[in-house]
């Protein structure tokens, strides 16, 4: 698994414990100039053997998940590659990763998961695993490329030497063939865990994509410009989800109560619950400590629906994307040579 992360010591710690014990073998992390204790987390793992530590420093948010992906297959042995970000954790459905990655015909090369958005909660002083339980669904505002929950994918790939990850949203490579039709894992995302952190997250995120040179997704543009005129406070505040809330959220569809990284966090820390900085568990002998059951009827079926939400939507935003492509092409080729003679054609 690849990982870059930047100033989320809150849950670090909790991602990494729970892909190790879920079937990953081995992390090569990047850490983006923390100064929250992140580092410290990502070193201690280091020194266990389970993790090969990168640093980054300055403002500027490098593609480094292509590097990463390819030394991964040429330097580690990697037979599948993961690419989650520092707050989300990839469940996968009905099997650990080598349960589910071995499973997969020869033929193909790519999976894909859905991302999953859970809500801010209150009490913020809590383990975030143990409030934030309000998983917001396709059905509930807030969905909209330029709202903080919108729907995507992201992908796990076979290892390859030659692979490109595109921002962990897409990759292409030699014999890299996606399985259509199929999401065998879910990518349960924390985003906003407090007013403060999300503060943090938007204002170096953007600045971090625009000194790349980077494209700044429309959710991130439009919490920054909430940033920027006063008005985060509100906003953030808007998107809390209170015990009323939640209550409203279950009975008209538009939040489901989930807390299968909760129940998973307190196995591996062994307690009834968790507290602000549990120790967690790792495997022994690179054996998981976490078992991954197929859903009942009801939760399968929960699923698809959800699912056709997501497809539906992706579908319109991949079309938009193309038109996009294709008017930025016209527009290039009109200001060509080519299109310049093309044009006094169409005139004479």
């Amino acid at each position: 698994m690849t990982l870059r992360t930047r100033d989320q010591a809150d849950l670090v710690d909790a991602v990494l414990a729970f892909h190790l014990n879920a079937g990953v073998d081995f992390v090569l992390a990047v850490d983006h100039a923390s100064v929250d204790g992140t580092a410290d987390v990502l070193g201690r793992y280091e020194r266990a053997g389970h993790l090969r530590l990168f640093r980054e420093e300055g403002e500027a948010i490098r593609l480094r998940r292509t590097k990463l992906a390819r030394l991964a297959a040429t330097e580690h042995g990697a037979d599948w590659i993961l690419h989650p970000d520092g707050d989300e954790v990839w469940w996968p459905r009905g099997g650990t990763w080598g349960e589910l990655l071995g499973a997969v015909p020869p033929r193909f090369g790519i999976v894909r998961g859905a991302w999953r958005h859970f809500a801010p909660r209150p009490d913020a002083e809590r383990h975030v695993a143990e409030r934030m339980i309000a998983r917001v669904t396709p059905a509930a505002e807030r969905t909209l490329p330029a709202d903080p929950f919108h729907p995507g994918v992201k992908l796990a790939h076979r290892a390859h030497p030659e692979a490109i990850v595109h921002k962990g949203h897409r990759v292409s490579g030699p014999g890299l063939h996606v399985v259509r039709g199929w999401y065998p894992f879910e990518i349960l995302h924390f985003p906003l865990r407090s007013r403060e952190q999300a503060r943090a997250k938007y204002a170096s995120l953007s600045a971090g994509l625009e000194a790349g040179g980077l494209t700044v997704p429309a959710h991130v543009a439009t919490a920054r410009g909430r940033l920027d005129d006063g008005s985060w406070d509100e906003t953030y505040d808007s998107l809390v989800v209170d015990d009323a809330a939640l209550e409203r959220g279950l009975a008209d569809g538009t939040l489901a109560c989930d807390t299968r990284l909760r129940d998973a966090l307190r196995l591996l820390a062994g307690v009834d619950e968790l507290p602000p900085g549990p120790r967690f568990r790792l495997p022994a002998d690179g054996a998981p400590a976490l078992s991954f059951a197929t859903g009942r009827a009801a939760e399968e079926a929960a699923y698809a629906i959800d699912l056709q939400v997501l497809q539906a939507r992706e579908s319109g935003a991949r079309a938009a994307r193309r038109i996009g492509d294709l008017e930025r092409r016209v527009d290039a080729l009109a200001g060509s040579r080519v299109g310049r003679r093309l044009s006094r054609r169409r005139a004479l």
